[in-house]
């Protein structure tokens, strides 16, 4: 069952719920029958661990560096693309798509971003996203790429397009550990009347608000966020916190109230008590696309997630691709002066008609002076969650608890991580592979994000492992080193936006998303938080601006 799925399930009556329970959550792992009964031992030392830091190395000198090296050789282009995230490869796709060739791609410290993947044994996993709902009647650019990609046949602005069902999430979708048992959906058990009543009043409240409009006529909860009303009256929630508002609103059960924080994590890399309340909503309100042989609790997956998605982006736009990043960015009358600097060290210079800036602001805010363009970044830097990101290397399937079978994604009732999701659970087969990659997603949402990017600077590898596989030594215990491999964990600790109270009507963002020059900004950030349908809608956008058909 998806993670949505519920707020149908959830309105109907007699709905067999029961009260969450201790869970299997802590940095240190627990018992497999029982939460908190015995610790597990570290990682055991025949298990290779390989730590991940893309970017960090040249991010840190981005931070640190005072001065440049000058460049030795210089380059001219049309448009420049800096960042290959999915931004920047959609602004790429959308160039070549509509017939211009002459542009130049920087590949960056990490092609492809959070949408990045790896492989091992021929099995494809992936380091950063996983999934992407169907897309809405609102998110055109989606719809659009999608059929250019062959996922969506024949006409893909109708309500419910026909999408290549490859990719159509299979069964079994979705379970929770909870008391030693999977269940087959991801939100906990209640037996009280109370917990029920609000439960189902969540559910009722996200039905009317679903395709609800404002005074102004538009969707009050869209993707991308810029085609949102503007109504006052639904815009007044971005200014309090969702949980807050939650409180406010006598959700007060502590199924539901794990249930959302858990949600987002997943989205927002924070818990409900972190992220606006608009920003709450719009997480159960705006995923309405359909198909036809799929609903809106459908979503499109691949074994390396969103990395199957833009790698024939990548691949479309090879020769226009090159090794480098950004040192500084100067825009001029008659164009914009880029200094990059390739992995191996050399430095040059890029002079562009347009740059399209794809990177994240953090990085966007050293690579020149945001205050000219009217973002102050002590005002308006979005605030960035933290993430840990593991495969796990699996030769064999562990022994499973009883109830539901291995799922896409696996979530421990009451744990402050997301689960893991299996990266051959796509693979048509009839028979279980003998090798397969759990995906363990962990958000750092407790505390400072700051003080948890230090942390993760300086933490030894077995720290960051325990914290990393809590999720799964709470569903197999020891028995689960008997079949790993090998284990790789991706650090980002700038992984995301996080949409804080006040985002919707952040001044500079706004600067930004209005500025019409020789840059163009082009990032998830623009919407104050990362999903792939924003990254894909600036991108997009970006592209458009340069060919001066927006």
């Amino acid at each position: 069952m998806n993670r949505r799925q519920w707020l149908r399930q959830a309105g109907r009556a007699g709905l067999a719920l029961t009260t969450l329970g201790t869970g299997c959550m802590g940095l240190l792992g627990c018992s497999r029958q029982e939460a908190g009964t015995a610790v597990l031992p570290a990682i055991p030392p025949w298990v290779p661990v390989t730590i991940q830091r893309p970017g960090w190395v040249a991010g840190h000198q981005l931070r640190n560096q005072q001065q440049f090296p000058p460049a030795t050789a210089t380059q001219k282009t049309s448009v420049l693309i800096v960042g290959s995230g999915i931004a920047g490869l959609s602004a790429a796709w959308r160039l070549r798509q509509r017939g211009h060739s002459d542009f130049i791609l920087l590949s960056g410290p990490e092609p492809c971003g959070n949408a990045a993947g790896g492989q091992w044994n021929g099995i494809g996993y992936p380091t950063g996203a996983h999934y992407l709902p169907l897309p809405t009647q609102e998110s055109h650019h989606v719809r659009q790429l999608l059929q250019e990609l062959g996922l969506i046949k024949g006409d893909p602005w109708i309500e419910r397009p026909q999408y290549d069902e490859r990719f159509l999430l299979h069964s079994n979708a979705e379970r929770l550990l909870e008391h030693g048992h999977w269940h087959d959906s991801l939100h906990p058990r209640v037996t009280t009347v109370a917990g029920k009543a609000q439960w189902q009043r969540f559910h009722h409240l996200i039905q009317s608000l679903k395709r609800k409009k404002g005074s102004d006529g538009k969707v009050i909860f869209a993707i991308p966020v810029v085609l949102s009303s503007d109504d006052p009256q639904w815009r007044a929630l971005d200014r309090l916190y969702f949980g807050e508002w939650l409180q406010q609103q006598g959700f007060t059960d502590p199924g539901l109230r794990w249930y959302l924080d858990y949600c987002c994590r997943d989205d927002y890399g924070l818990d409900a008590s972190q992220v606006s309340a608009w920003a709450g909503l719009h997480y159960f309100c705006s995923r309405t696309g359909q198909g036809k042989d799929a609903d809106e609790d459908s979503l499109l997956t691949w074994p390396e997630g969103l990395q199957g998605l833009i790698g024939p982006m990548q691949q479309a736009c090879a020769a226009q691709t090159v090794d480098g990043f950004a040192l500084r960015i100067e825009e001029g009358p008659q164009g914009a002066s880029v200094l990059c600097q390739s992995s191996s060290g050399s430095v040059w210079t890029i002079e562009a008609e347009r740059v399209i800036c794809a990177t994240p602001l953090h990085i966007t805010a050293r690579l020149l002076d945001l205050r000219s363009y009217g973002f102050d970044p002590r005002r308006d830097q979005p605030q960035r969650a933290p993430w840990l990101v593991a495969n796990v290397y699996l030769n064999g399937f562990p022994d499973e608890q009883p109830g539901e079978e291995l799922s896409w994604d696996n979530v421990i009732s009451g744990s402050s991580g997301l689960g893991y999701v299996v990266a051959t659970h796509q693979w048509i087969r009839a028979a279980k592979p003998e090798r397969t990659v759990f995906t363990v997603y962990r958000a750092l949402s407790e505390g400072s994000p700051d003080l948890q990017r230090q942390w993760l600077h300086t933490a030894p590898p077995h720290e960051l492992t325990e914290i990393a596989l809590a999720d799964l030594k709470g569903a197999y215990g020891t028995q689960l080193w008997r079949y790993v491999d090998g284990v790789e964990i991706t650090v980002r600790g700038h992984a995301m936006a996080a949409p804080a109270p006040g985002y919707l009507s952040q001044p500079g963002l706004r600067a930004l998303r209005e500025y019409q020059g020789h840059i163009v900004f082009a990032h998830s950030d623009l919407s104050g938080y990362s999903v792939c349908e924003e990254a894909l809608w600036w991108g997009e956008r970006a592209a458009l601006l340069c060919l001066g058909t927006v």
